[in-house]
C-alpha cells in the first residue's frame, strides 16, 4: 500500500511524534523551571540583603538606647559606674538567654524524628501480626 497525501500517520509514527513531544515539552519545562528558580533567587538575595541591613541599623539603635540609659544614669551617679552598671545587666541578661538557649538546643539534639519512629515501628509491628492500628 502506498502512503497518500490523506493517509493517516502509522503507529511508529505516531509514536514517533510523541516521543519527540514528550521530549521538547519536558526540556520547556526545565527552561520554566530554570527561569522561575533564577527569579527566586534574585530576590532571595534582595531580600536577605534588606534583612541583614535591617539587623545592622537595629544592633546600632541598640547600642544607641543602652548609651542613652547610661546617660540617664549618669545623672544620678558618675558617669563611670552608670556604664558598668548598664554593661552588669546585659551582660546578665545574655548569661540567661545563653542558658536557655543551650537548654533548648540540649532538647532538639539529636535531630531525629523519634516520635514518626516509634509510629512506623507500631504499624510494622501491626502488619506483622495482621492488626490494624
Amino acid at each position: 500500500m502506498s502512503k497518500t497525501a490523506n493517509a493517516e500517520p502509522t503507529t511508529g509514527e505516531l509514536v514517533s511524534q510523541l516521543s519527540e513531544q514528550v521530549s521538547r515539552l519536558v526540556r520547556d519545562e526545565m527552561r520554566l523551571a530554570q527561569a522561575e528558580l533564577k527569579e527566586k533567587g534574585k530576590r532571595a538575595g534582595v531580600g536577605a540583603g534588606a534583612f541583614g541591613a535591617s539587623g545592622i541599623l537595629a544592633l546600632y539603635g541598640l547600642a544607641a538606647v543602652f548609651a542613652g540609659i547610661v546617660l540617664l544614669l549618669a545623672l544620678g551617679m558618675a558617669p563611670w559606674l552608670a556604664a558598668f552598671v548598664v554593661g552588669a545587666a546585659l551582660l546578665l541578661i545574655a548569661g540567661v538567654l545563653a542558658l536557655v538557649g543551650k537548654k533548648q538546643l540540649a532538647k532538639a539534639v539529636p535531630p531525629v524524628p523519634e516520635q514518626a519512629i516509634a509510629n512506623v515501628r507500631q504499624d510494622i509491628t501491626a502488619l506483622k501480626e495482621g492488626t490494624p492500628r
